[in-house]
């Protein structure tokens, strides 16, 4: 059982006596020719950059052998190099069966109930009225492809990043999706829900998260737009009857979903529904980006992050308190 702080609340020239996880691990030479060993490590709360000298105890019995997805035991300081934390390690050494600690220990997790969500996601299956949208809705959302599409995270690292974070993010794109059908009748509400809970479906196989988050192979040859679509377009095909222009709608919102060509959609968004869905998902993405980044990447002694490269700029914690919403209730609750 993990019990220990978290490395994102440490602060330049606190001690580290963490166990942590190997997030990244590459041999490299100085301009000397030594070995060094190029490492990140991280908990639920983040990771830091590390390197790992050939005279700090415990190299070489590590080096030709650790690996991506194991966990170690550092025994070091936080120090501090061009701006950015970094560990220094003093000690290291493989985690170990009595330790008690396993990878789990360390992937994040959504905040949110992963039951309450399920129930959420099916629920609001049950409301879509067009019969053959709501079919294949529930041919796709098959028993072994729900229990993937609910553990799997919505990126690696700029949002929703954390296990369970696709479904948490596709619920709020529904409910940003249901609202704005609310104020614009015109807009096919079952057209863009459908497409809602399918734009991202693709990730249960361009994601992999044991032991950490990780790019798979198809995801990088063919990426999570064109892994749905495919999927998509070949349940449809399963369906005697589907309606072609249904059919190259829904398609259309999934390929468009990215919004411009340059973020990998095939097509930029042409119809109502697929600008709508593209909006969504942006604010959904965005907001808990930024979440994120202010929970954990402020300056110390600032109310400034760090420089965020994804954003384009820094950005501000006003610490201003919100008093018309004192008791925190979001539309789930």
């Amino acid at each position: 059982m993990l019990n220990q702080s978290e490395i994102s609340t440490l602060s330049k020239g606190e001690p580290v006596d963490h166990f942590l996880l190997v997030k990244k691990c590459e041999i490299r030479l100085t301009k000397s020719g030594k070995e060094f060993l190029s490492l990140e490590l991280g908990d639920k709360s983040g990771s830091l950059s590390s390197n790992l000298w050939d005279d700090v105890s415990g190299f070489k019995s590590i080096k030709n052998s650790l690996t991506v997805g194991e966990v170690v035991k550092i025994a070091g300081s936080i120090d501090e190099y061009q701006g950015n934390p970094q560990i220094k390690i003093e000690n290291i050494r493989l985690a170990k069966q009595s330790d008690d600690v396993t990878t789990k220990d360390f992937l994040p997790k959504s905040l949110r109930d992963l039951n309450v969500m399920k129930k959420e996601f099916t629920t609001r299956i049950e409301k879509i009225v067009n019969a053959d949208l709501k079919n294949l809705i529930k041919n796709i959302f098959s028993a072994e492809r729900f229990e993937k599409y609910t553990s799997v995270p919505a990126g690696k690292m700029w949002h929703h990043g954390y296990i369970s974070g696709l479904i948490e993010h596709t619920l709020e794109i529904i409910k940003i999706c249901d609202l704005m059908c609310d104020i614009h009748p015109e807009i096919n509400r079952d057209l863009l829900v459908c497409g809602a809970m399918l734009h991202d479906f693709g990730k249960i196989e361009e994601l992999s998260f044991d032991p950490v988050f990780e790019y798979t192979d198809k995801g990088k040859l063919l990426g999570h737009i064109v892994i749905a679509a495919m999927i998509v377009n070949d349940e449809i095909n399963k369906i005697n009857g589907f309606p072609e222009d249904l059919k190259n709608n829904l398609l259309h919102i999934i390929l468009s979903h990215q919004g411009k060509l340059e973020y990998a959609s095939p097509v930029v968004p042409k119809t109502l529904e697929a600008i709508t869905l593209y909006q969504a998902d942006e604010l959904s993405a965005k907001v808990n980006a930024y979440k994120n980044v202010i929970t954990n990447e402020i300056k110390p002694g600032s109310n400034w992050t760090k420089f965020i490269s994804l954003a384009g700029t820094d950005i501000h914690s006003h610490g201003l308190q919100n008093k018309s919403d004192e008791n925190k209730k979001t539309l789930f609750d």
